[in-house]
């Protein structure tokens, strides 16, 4: 009897599996007949030229939208911004460029170095007035980079008016493949301890963080600081390299899990580590996601490394790129991946985030509990929990206003119009308030001055920007509810003394905030004249957060 329950049971089990799977094929076949006969009668009887291409893109991407934002279409025309995203690469001339206006010249704000804009001498402040023969007069930003973008190998002439000699010459330059390097900072912080700043998981960056890391060894690297703050991520693969150098050949590093066939997996290391001793820090923040969780998350789980910093961003999904007709693809979330202890970084509710992007509170009741190969206790939930909470600097929304409205490049832009050459910048490591004093009155090295700063402030003074305080807004919004809400005749006198209180002129947020802004100033200006790595030395020196860190004890087993 009771084999027969059995039987009836697995028979029923079957049957609605089955009815289950038609009854999916059969409403993907009725939405997608739907869609096309609305096409079909809205290209046949709308009383407008229809804008197929238009609705089209919009509507794929709602879909799209509506299953995570992850999840994209790419059209053949947008490939080349996905090859960017991917291995951060592109053919060009490398340099980044600024337009102030439609009907003005295209200037050269940041060449890279030994990009073949710098080996051709272009300068930041050099502007170009034509791109192969065609004015750069009436070309939007984007149209002047397109136009100097091209396939490696070829070549591109640019009119230029130099900004020194005020020459006008013709510069013929070679396109080559920019590689945006991944790996952007190298250096000993101290006698023992080396630094490597990775900002993303491209193609070959595992290369990149092996010969790093044997460079700081041969330097007497005693320690190893791998900064993984902002970096947003990549190719899974690379992640699984980087961990590999530290832990036994074989060892388990992520797990994949899907629904289509193919979609879980297993990744283990499968080459022999390069030091399973020296003690690693590995610091993250809300903008470390994907890969970065990854490493992260591995090295912690296996109780190899100590992470730092704030907890990450909260990004477990895997996405594949499928090809689609016509040469476009589609960029799909295929599986959630899995730390070795068992975790899934991904957040519970990835469309609900504080303002800045990261994983907001999440009561331990709705996360469970999993043992790293020591013991220790670690979480699911939303992210990596750092072993210890170094929480980065607080910045002031004047601050964020200035570099989003690029009123702090623009100023670099002209410094370097009046500055033929600044002092060297020595950096690399985080200085204390007592240090940085003393560096500035010793005058080896460039600091922005008062006087400097004071120019700063005039410049500033003359830029449309949003300046308000925090408070200020907050008490705008206060304001507009409670005019919604007919109260405001009720509590005038209150409200025109708060609006007094908070009320700051332009030029006094300005010098309050003096300390808070001249890093973001040295360091665009560093940028100007040394390239991009003496803008990180720079923002070394500034980084209260590495400070702290390096003060921090160790786990070690």
């Amino acid at each position: 009897m009771k084999i027969k329950h059995l039987i009836a049971a697995i028979l029923a089990m079957a049957i609605a599996t089955g009815a289950s799977a038609q009854s999916s094929a059969f409403k993907l076949g009725k939405w997608t007949e739907i869609h096309n006969a609305l096409l079909k009668e809205l290209n046949r009887s709308y009383v407008d030229s229809l804008p197929i291409d238009r609705i089209e893109r919009v509507g794929i991407d709602a879909m799209l939208r509506d299953l995570d934002p992850y999840t994209v279409y790419i059209p053949e025309e947008e490939n080349e911004d996905l090859q960017m995203m991917i291995n951060r690469t592109y053919g060009g001339v490398g340099a980044v460029i600024y337009k102030p206006d439609k009907e003005g010249n295209v200037i050269i704000t940041e060449p890279y170095a030994g990009s073949p804009a710098a080996k051709a001498g272009l300068v930041c402040g050099d502007e170009i007035l034509a791109i192969d023969g065609l004015s750069t007069h009436g070309l939007t930003s984007q149209e002047g980079s397109d136009k100097m973008r091209g396939k490696p190998g070829t070549t591109v002439t640019l009119q230029v008016l130099k900004l020194r000699s005020k020459d006008t010459v013709d510069v013929p330059i070679v396109r080559e493949r920019i590689h945006l390097p991944d790996v952007e900072y190298v250096g000993m912080l101290n006698d023992t301890t080396g630094y490597i700043l990775q900002t993303g998981f491209t193609d070959n960056v595992s290369t990149d963080v092996k010969n790093a890391f044997l460079r700081l060894k041969a330097q007497g690297m005693k320690k190893l600081v791998l900064d993984l703050r902002g970096n947003g991520g990549g190719l899974l693969d690379e992640a699984v390299n980087i961990v590999g150098m530290f832990v036994p050949k074989g060892s388990l590093v992520v797990s994949q899990k899907g629904i289509a066939n193919g979609s879980s997996s297993e990744m283990r290391t499968d080459t022999e580590p390069l030091d399973m001793k020296i003690p690693i820090v590995v610091l993250v923040d809300s903008g470390s996601a994907s890969a970065s969780e990854i490493v992260s998350g591995a090295l912690q789980d296996m109780d190899r490394a100590t992470v730092m910093g704030e907890r990450t961003f909260g990004k477990g999904l895997v996405q594949t790129i499928r090809p689609l007709p016509y040469n476009g693809q589609l960029k799909i979330t295929t599986a959630k991946y899995y730390t070795p202890s068992g975790r899934c970084v991904q957040a519970i509710d990835y469309a609900r985030r504080n303002e800045d992007g990261s994983v907001g509170h999440i009561p331990d009741s709705l996360t469970h509990e999993f043992k790293t190969a020591h013991g220790r206790t670690v979480r699911d939930g939303g992210g990596i929990t750092p072993d210890f909470v170094v929480k980065g600097r607080d910045y002031s929304r004047l601050t964020y206003s200035l570099v989003m409205n690029g009123i702090v490049d623009q100023y670099a832009l002209t410094y370097v119009r009046e500055h033929p050459e600044i002092k060297p910048i020595v950096g690399g490591r985080p200085l204390t308030d007592a240090e940085l004093a003393a560096r500035k009155t010793a005058g080896q090295e460039f600091f922005f001055s008062d006087a400097e700063y004071a120019d700063f402030v005039a410049f500033a003074k003359t830029k449309e920007f949003d300046y308000r305080s925090s408070a200020r807004t907050l008490f705008d919004q206060m304001k507009r509810e409670l005019e919604k809400d007919g109260l405001t005749d009720n509590m005038s006198g209150e409200l025109d003394a708060l609006q007094k209180a908070l009320e700051m002129d332009k030029e006094t947020f300005l010098n309050l905030k003096k300390n808070e802004i001249i890093p973001f100033i040295e360091e665009e200006i560093a940028v100007r004249y040394y390239f991009q790595e003496a803008g990180i030395q720079v923002r070394l020196r500034y980084d209260d957060q590495l400070r702290e860190a390096l003060g921090k004890p160790l786990i070690s087993y």
